[in-house]
Order: C-alpha cells, then sequence, then structure tokens
C-alpha cells in the first residue's frame, strides 16, 4: 500500500488499544557495520553463516550421552504467583498500586476458592488429589493473573531497578514462589558451574577448537567495546557461549548468537551497580557476584535461544521462512517501498538475514534493545512471531530515506547503517506501538498477508 489515503483505509479496522506510549521519532548517525557479518549476509541465500566448514553439519555424537541426560527444564507448575505479584507492584508504585492490590486480592480469593473445593472433593472422595482433572478445574477459576498482570506492566517498559528481577520472572528462570526461589537459584548456578569443571577444558581438543576459535574472533567485534573488551567479560563470554554450544550439538555455535548475551549480561550487572554499565570496571565485582551474573545470563540466553533454535540449525530455516514471511508482510504494507527495491535488485535477504540473526541488535544502540526486550518478553513469543512486527514497521519507518535512493549501492549502505545511534525510550515506544498495530491487523485478516 501507498500513500495517505491508503494508510488511512488500511488501519480503519483497528481499534484496538495499543500498549505504550507513542512519541516522535528521531534519527542520526548508526555504529560501524561489521564487515565480516555482511560477507555472511551476502553468502546466506545459499550458505548458512557457521563457524565451521559452510554447509558441513556439526558432529553431534561427542556429547550425545550428556545431551540425553540434561534437561533444560523450567520450574513450572506449584508455583503461586506472590513474587510476580509484587513485582508488578513495584514497577511503578505511583501508577499502579491500585492494580496491584487488586491482583494481590483477587489472587488471595483464588487461593481460597481452590483450598474451598480441595476440601470439598477430598471429604466426598469424588476425585482424587492427584488427579489432573481437578487441578484443571482450579486452574480454570476465571481470577485475574499476576503473571498476566505483570506482563502488561513491562510490556511499555520496566524501570531500571526493577528490570534484574522482572527479566527473570518473565523468563521462567526465577520462581514465582519466594520460598523456592533461593533454592531454585543456586542450583542452576551450580549447575551450570558443574558444565563449567566438567566441560570447558574440552574447547581445547581438536573437534571443538573451531567453535572455540570463532567465539574467541567474535567477541572482541561485539558492542560496546569498553564493555566486552575488559578481560574478566570476555571470560564470561567465552564460557557462556562455549558451553551453549556444546550443550545444543544441532545448532552448535552460529555468529549472532554472541550478541544475545549482552542484554542478560548488562541487565544483571545492573543489580549491583548505580552507574552505566559501558564505563564500569566489572573485575571490581565479588567473584561469587560475577559467578550469579554469569550462570544467570546463561540460563536466559539458553531460555530465549530455545525459542528461536531453528534460527541458528543448519542452513538456518528459521531465518530463512523469517525473512520471507517480511517481504510479503512488507509487499501487503507498503507496495512502493516495496517495488522500489525489487527496481533496484535489493534482495531482503542481504539486509534482514542480520535483522533476524541479531534480533536487531546491530541496528539499536544497546539502550534500545534492552527497552524493545522488556516488550518482547511481555509479549506471547516476542523473540519469534512479534519481532517479525518489529522489522517490518522498523523498515517501513524509513520509507522516506528508502526512496530517496536510487541505486543498488544507496540502498544497501542505507539499509546496513541506519541512522539510529541517538534513539532512545521514545522511538522505540513508536516502534513497538506500530509492530502492535500491524501484528493486530494481520493476525485479524490473514489473508492480507498471503498472495
Amino acid at each position: 500500500m501507498s500513500g495517505d489515503g491508503n494508510k488511512k483505509q488500511f488501519w480503519k479496522r483497528n481499534t484496538a488499544k495499543v500498549p505504550g506510549n507513542i512519541q516522535h521519532v528521531y534519527g542520526a548517525q548508526h555504529p560501524p557495520f561489521d564487515p565480516l557479518l555482511h560477507a555472511n549476509l551476502m553468502k546466506a541465500g545459499n550458505k548458512p553463516p557457521s563457524t565451521t566448514t559452510p554447509g558441513k553439519p556439526k558432529k553431534a555424537t561427542t556429547f550425545q550421552e550428556f545431551e540425553s541426560i540434561t534437561s533444560d527444564a523450567w520450574d513450572v507448575g506449584d508455583d503461586d504467583d506472590e513474587l510476580l505479584a509484587m513485582a508488578a507492584q513495584n514497577l511503578n508504585i505511583e501508577v499502579v498500586m491500585e492494580t496491584a492490590n487488586k491482583v494481590i486480592e483477587n489472587h488471595s480469593k483464588l487461593q481460597e476458592r481452590r483450598q474451598q473445593q480441595m476440601d470439598k472433593m477430598t471429604d466426598s472422595e469424588t476425585l482424587p488429589l492427584s488427579d489432573n482433572r481437578m487441578v484443571k478445574s482450579h486452574s480454570e477459576v476465571p481470577v485475574g493473573s499476576p503473571k498476566e498482570e505483570l506482563r502488561k506492566l513491562s510490556w511499555s517498559g520496566i524501570p531500571r531497578q526493577v528490570r534484574p528481577i522482572t527479566w527473570k520472572l518473565l523468563s521462567g528462570y526465577l520462581p514465582a514462589n519466594a520460598e523456592r526461589r533461593e533454592s531454585t537459584l543456586q542450583r542452576k548456578r551450580q549447575e551450570y558451574f558443574g558444565f563449567i569443571e566438567q566441560y570447558y577444558d574440552s574447547r581445547n581438543d581438536e573437534h571443538h577448537q573451531d567453535t572455540y576459535r570463532q567465539i574467541h574472533i567474535d567477541i572482541p567485534r561485539m558492542s560496546p567495546e569498553s564493555l566486552v573488551l575488559q578481560p574478566k567479560v570476555t571470560e564470561i563470554f567465552e564460557r557462556i557461549l562455549f558451553i551453549w554450544a556444546i550443550r545444543h550439538p544441532a545448532s552448535g555455535y552460529v555468529q549472532g548468537i554472541n550478541d544475545l548475551v549482552t542484554p542478560f549480561f548488562v541487565v544483571y550487572v545492573f543489580e549491583y551497580i548505580e552507574e552505566e554499565v559501558e564505563n564500569f570496571n566489572v573485575s571490581s565485582l565479588q567473584e561469587e557476584v560475577l559467578q550469579n551474573i554469569e550462570a544467570d545470563s546463561f540460563w536466559c540466553m539458553s531460555k530465549l535461544l530455545d525459542g528461536i533454535q531453528d534460527n541458528y540449525t543448519f542452513a538456518q530455516p528459521g531465518i530463512q521462512r523469517k525473512v520471507k514471511a517480511l517481504e510479503e508482510l512488507v509487499s501487503r504494507l507498503d507496495e512502493t517501498v516495496h517495488r522500489h527495491m525489487q527496481q533496484y535488485e535489493v534482495e531482503y535477504l542481504q539486509f534482514a538475514f542480520r535483522w533476524m540473526n541479531n534480533l536487531l541488535m546491530r541496528e539499536l544502540p544497546l539502550r534500545c534493545t534492552i527497552r524493545l526486550w522488556d516488550t518482547y518478553q511481555a509479549e506471547p513469543e516476542g523473540f519469534s512471531h512479534f519481532h517479525l512486527y518489529v522489522c517490518a514497521a522498523f523498515l517501513v519507518r524509513w520509507r522516506k530515506e528508502i526512496l530517496e535512493e536510487k541505486d543498488f549501492q544507496g540502498l544497501m549502505i542505507l539499509l546496513q547503517n541506519l541512522p539510529t545511534m541517538h534513539w532512545g525510550n521514545e522511538e522505540v515506544s513508536v516502534l513497538l506501538a506500530e509492530a502492535y498495530r500491524l501484528k493486530f491487523a494481520f493476525a485479524d485478516a490473514p489473508n492480507h498477508y498471503k498472495r
């Protein structure tokens, strides 16, 4: 679609309320583009970026037994949502206190009704306590969910001081039950360092040398350099990425995964410092604190990757599908932009591969990525499904600049260096609100999406 009149008609059916505040958009200069990653993008149509010989599947035999007996299952089932309600209350004490109190009150009523039902059914001996149907009947009591309230509050951004605990709650890493929280954290942290003790030395083995070498090469190219080039941080990232790679032999390490550690690491450092992490000497933290940050970052990154692992398996089919879906979506959303890129033979894979592979981390400042991930963790399938609509909104955001470029080279330089250096929460809020509108419109009318 093109033209103001068509845009107005396109959004005519959309009457849903959009989470977040709509603000104005400003642009600026973007950081330099990574030439090595660009080379991978340009050849991605036939061969996926890989840390081993292109086109050659990873060996998956050495750690198969280890993989088969290791579970990444997240604690679920008996959480009472108490901590979630408390976190929701603390997100903005002045604005949501009334809502949080109502959530807690409703939750108390739910617990009371569950107990009454349990007592009644136990006395009548009509249904065993272990029967799954009884659990289902309890969960169907129509009372507001504190976890859902937390997600709604987090969608529009999470204050820095409560972001660490909120991210852990939303990811499923931190149990909501306050009594189980500390023991679970201790167990997961010990489990991670058990992996380190048992397997990290194998990075020098012949069959793991290529993986470790590529990780070692990629980390110094990450941003912000002032953080990742600190020797202590480099060591932490190398361990996290290597252990993840050997625990996931179906994909192994692929360029792009390394960027996904940074937001978690930075947010969890915020638990212990007041200043900005880019200018902070991480090695000044106590060793126990650094270990906690490292283990928490590993598990939360693992949880994220569980939902998008087909982005990184052989031939990276997840990214291929998402880039194709983006092309279809943009052709419906703004046909003028779509035809303009076709005219100058710009393939979506040449620029959008990186958008999917790195979750827009190379296109946005780190502060914007962290704000974006607040919403991704609050949105169902945020890192997979919702990300597609964010990418579509992001591309159309540069409509004017795209149409001004009249050759292939100019378009590629623009799309690989979009001016977002000075973006902040306002610009990200606009982007997310537009993505939400797109998602609602195309979910409501899926035929718009199909040729």
